[in-house]
């Protein structure tokens, strides 16, 4: 454990940092402790902050929903050209084959 320590004492002011840019920009407790009068206006801030979570999210599950659906179609477009591609081959590997044929027969004679 004492390993840690330099490294701790190194990184403290860092973590101090983003802690402190992490923590919401929520209503703080007055120095008085009167809770009456925050507890409103902090359950108000926390919905706003729930409204607008939800609404970020709505959005991002449009989003998600449009690039799944994009994907699909551009799929489905692969797959047609993966079946016709495999028509291709075929027709080629049989007329390879035709010609390999006429080959030898020409030869034999």
């Amino acid at each position: 454990m004492a390993v840690f320590l330099p490294a701790l004492k190194i990184a403290l002011p860092y973590i101090t940092q983003a802690v402190a840019a992490a923590i919401p920009a929520f209503t703080s407790r007055p120095a008085n402790g009167k809770l009456d009068e925050i507890v409103p206006q902090q359950i108000a801030e926390l919905q706003t902050a729930v409204t607008q979570n939800a609404e970020t999210v709505q959005g991002l599950a449009i989003q998600m929903k449009e690039i799944i659906e994009d994907a699909d179609a551009g799929m489905a477009a692969m797959q047609q050209q993966i079946t016709i591609l495999r028509r291709l081959v075929m027709l080629s590997s049989a007329a390879a084959a035709a010609g390999i044929i006429m080959a030898i027969w020409l030869l034999a004679q």
